[in-house]
């Protein structure tokens, strides 16, 4: 007797629906499972066998041939465990047919029947939707995530014989509704916020332009001068993320696991920091089954890497392409997957090996040749990537001793969105969603520079010892700084702080 049941698959962030096809025939006993399933899915087999009998069904002793349609395409993971169950208890009857239209199922069984849960429920929602399912069939633990999607009925199931006893008609379809959730309200709730940090006011204006034009940011001071606490904060300035956004980092951290139990929806700002051991592949996604990396993790949020010049040479040069392209292919045998990777990267370094180079006590015991091997170590292709240079000062006493008042985070946000919401009006139809993306044929219409501008431009480059590199940086940075200031025109004020964010083109590092 021949039966069909809906599951999903996962391909990058995305969903494809998969057809369980269950044939079972007369002939010696066997339990045989097709389509490109990896090792989870062959394994299924026992834990079928032992769901189904220790649930009170009758496990059919004939021939079971069970394809995962379509056979091209790798498959992976437990979660078609129910689906493939059903299919059984289908084809020999117990089940009727007209019961698993419009219905997809997923899940992992236990071997006593119990439904457990799975990743990547929410793209499989969203695919269940796209397809025209009205019914998804899922584990308990899994429903609050899949509920984001409004347009399905949810329905959470604990056991393989509670899902059998809906089907049959002998319990109630009763649909989930988180009414705790509202798709609606975005604010990521952040703990951290910029008036816990004292002082280092220089570099919370070079981070808020960095939020306010999506740049690339690096930040070289001595241990303790608070670059880590400081890049911490950086989300809490970020624009809210819209529903869509908010959707989409979503997906990422579930098809990855790490959503955390009960939350439907990430609404902050991811905040990613490996350590600098992370091989290339943890960095930026792939693997014999691939998953997204960290670069991909931080998609719409930071990705921020402590102590640059400690992580290998391979990882930061793996970096270069997801940061122009703002996704990340990667390329196997039977597939090829695209994650999302727009994030705003955030390194911090010490300027030298002991970490005094910078501090006012002078203090440093590097010799030159010392400094400018270990500030070497840093990518030089990747540092092109980097907008702004700010050098971060340790903190003075009188600092922290202040009782002053400091600006919040919710603040500084606001004048953020604000200079966002000129650059997307300035770049409507263009699809640039800030000026950190602005390519070199841009300048001339959106970064013009009168006479005086150019002229020090001029002095800066002869003086200063600025590379050619550092020009389409200083625009675009100088670009962003005129829009915090409503500004048309780029002018001397914005040119001349733009400049100053160039730190390693100065001579000062060409010891």
């Amino acid at each position: 007797m021949y039966s069909k049941i809906k599951s999903c698959g996962l391909m990058g962030i995305d969903g494809y629906i998969v057809e369980v096809e269950t044939d079972i025939s007369s002939g010696i006993p066997a339990f045989d499972i097709v389509g490109l399933g990896d090792t989870a899915i062959r394994e299924a087999r026992e834990r079928v066998r032992s769901a189904i009998k220790n649930s009170g069904f009758e496990f059919p002793i004939r021939r079971i041939t069970m394809n995962l349609a379509p056979a091209n395409l790798k498959k992976e993971g437990s979660s078609f465990d129910l689906a493939i169950s059903l299919g059984i208890l289908a084809s020999t009857g117990i089940i009727e047919h007209s019961s698993l239209q419009r219905s997809m199922f997923i899940g992992e069984l236990a071997l006593n029947g119990c439904v457990k849960p799975v990743k990547g429920v929410l793209p499989m929602a969203v695919c269940a939707v796209q397809n025209g399912i009205r019914y998804l069939f899922l584990p308990e633990a899994n429903a609050r995530e899949a509920s984001v999607v409004r347009e399905l009925h949810i329905v959470p199931v604990k056991e393989l014989k509670e899902t059998v006893s809906i089907l049959s008609g002998e319990s109630e379809i009763v649909p989930f509704v988180d009414t705790a959730f509202d798709d609606e309200d975005t604010d990521g709730g952040y703990t951290e916020d910029f008036a816990d940090v004292k002082g280092q006011e220089n570099v919370k204006r070079a981070l808020e332009v960095a939020a306010s034009g999506g740049h690339n940011c690096l930040m070289l001071g001595s241990p303790g001068c608070g670059k880590t606490m400081l890049a911490r904060r950086l989300p809490t300035i970020l624009p809210s993320m819209t529903f869509e956004e908010a959707l989409e980092v979503t997906k990422i951290h579930s098809i990855a696991g790490i959503l955390p139990p009960g939350l439907p929806l990430v609404k902050a700002r991811p905040f990613r920091s490996p350590h600098h051991t992370i091989s290339d592949t943890g960095l930026v996604g792939g693997g014999s089954i691939p998953r997204p990396g960290e670069i991909s993790l931080a998609h719409y949020g930071v990705l921020f890497l402590d102590e640059l010049p400690e992580f290998s040479k391979k990882s930061l040069e793996s970096l270069r392409q997801p940061l122009e392209d703002g996704v990340i292919t990667i390329t196997r045998v039977n597939a090829t997957l695209t994650y999302p990777a727009r994030t705003t990267l955030i390194c911090a370094a010490n300027p030298c090996r002991c970490g005094k180079f910078l501090d006012p006590s002078g203090q440093c015991t590097c010799t030159p040749g010392q400094i400018q091997q270990y500030i070497g170590k840093m990518s030089g292709p990747l540092l092109d990537r980097m907008d702004i240079h700010i050098e971060v000062s340790p903190v003075k006493y009188k600092d922290l001793d202040s009782n002053g008042p400091v600006e919040s985070s919710a603040v500084i946000r606001e004048r953020v969105e604000g200079a966002r919401r000129v650059q997307l009006e300035r770049y409507k139809g263009m699809s640039i969603y800030s000026n950190s993306q602005l390519q070199p044929a841009m300048f001339a219409k959106f970064c013009r520079l009168d006479s005086k501008c150019r002229d020090i431009m001029k002095n800066v480059f002869d003086r200063l010892g600025m590379s050619a590199r550092a020009h389409g940086r200083i625009l675009k940075v100088a670009r962003t700084i005129a829009d915090m200031d409503r500004s048309e025109e780029i002018k001397p004020v914005h040119l001349t702080e733009a400049i100053q964010y160039r730190s390693l083109d100065r001579k000062i590092w060409n010891i």
